[in-house]
This record gives C-alpha cells, sequence and structure tokens, in this order.
C-alpha cells in the first residue's frame, strides 16, 4: 500500500474515492465539504438528501461514513464522515480513528483501489493539525486495504504535520 500527500484542494485529486469531511446533516457546509458539493453537483446533494429520508433521518453520526456517487467529480465515490469537535477536557481521539477506519472499510466495500483524504476535524472542528496527521497516517497505516491512500492537506502547516507523520 503507498501512503502519499497531494497537498491542496481534494476536489481535483483523481482518487477512486474522495472523503469528505461532512457535518452530520450530509447537505453540505464550509470547508471540505462545501466544496465537494459545490464542485461535484447537485447528483451528491440529492443522493444525500435520499440517505436523510431513509437511513439517517437524525444524521450521520460522528466516526461513521456512507457514500454517494461523486457527481462531476474525478472519483468514483464520495465517502462521507463526520468528525469529532476537538476537545480540551475530552478525548474523542477514538472517534476520529473511527472515520479513518470506516472511511477504509466502506472503500473495500466498494471496491475501491485509492482513497483521498482531507484532514479530518482539522480545519472548523479545532482538531490540532500534528495529532490529527498522526492518527490519520498511523489508522490508515494499521488499516489499509487499498492500494493507494493519498492525503490532501491544505495549507503549509497541515503539508509539514502530514509530512512529519509519515516520516514517523
Amino acid at each position: 500500500m503507498e501512503l502519499r500527500i497531494a497537498p491542496g484542494d481534494i476536489t481535483t485529486v483523481r482518487a477512486d474515492a474522495l472523503v469528505n469531511a461532512a457535518n452530520s446533516g450530509l447537505l453540505g457546509g464550509g470547508g471540505v465539504d462545501g466544496a465537494i458539493h459545490r464542485v461535484g453537483g447537485p447528483g451528491i446533494l440529492a443522493e444525500c438528501r435520499e440517505l436523510r429520508a431513509t437511513t439517517y433521518p437524525d444524521g450521520l453520526p460522528a466516526g461513521q461514513a456512507v457514500a454517494t456517487g461523486a457527481g462531476e467529480l474525478p472519483a468514483r465515490w464520495v465517502i462521507h464522515t463526520v468528525g469529532p469537535v476537538w476537545s480540551a477536557t475530552a478525548d474523542r481521539s477514538e472517534v476520529l480513528v473511527s472515520c479513518y477506519r470506516e472511511s477504509l472499510r466502506l472503500a473495500r466495500e466498494l471496491g475501491a483501489r485509492s482513497v483521498a483524504f482531507p484532514a479530518i476535524s482539522a480545519g472548523v472542528y479545532g482538531w490540532p493539525i500534528d495529532d490529527a496527521a498522526r492518527h490519520a497516517v498511523t489508522t490508515c497505516r494499521e488499516v489499509g486495504g487499498v492500494e493507494e491512500i493519498i492525503f490532501v492537506p491544505f495549507g503549509e502547516t497541515a503539508e509539514a504535520a502530514y509530512r512529519a507523520a509519515l516520516r514517523d
């Protein structure tokens, strides 16, 4: 299994599956979630609305993952996962780790050979980037199951954190 970094915009990365750092509502938002919905087009939103109407009427719980088509994105699928909000007083690491485990499990079920991940929970959810990168890399190395994992950090600080995590 190859692990590599492709810093920048996840909506431009070619992979079988792109992981969306979604919110539990699955209906778009800011950051990665908003970009995936904007670039992917209305088909992704339509599938997410169907998931909300049927399988997840209360929203997708943190740490779980669900897939839709990728619409206009350069991928076959979007795997939506909801990361935890970082807390200085509660350890939510297992929920963050579950995002990666469940996304990779679902990718294998779909038959994806390559998966691109953003820095889950490290944006507006406030997770410290060094710790988020360490959890991402460690979990993906342990779980594997696909040929290629592409980490797509946004910004120089995030890229440096992922490069350090890959070296360790």
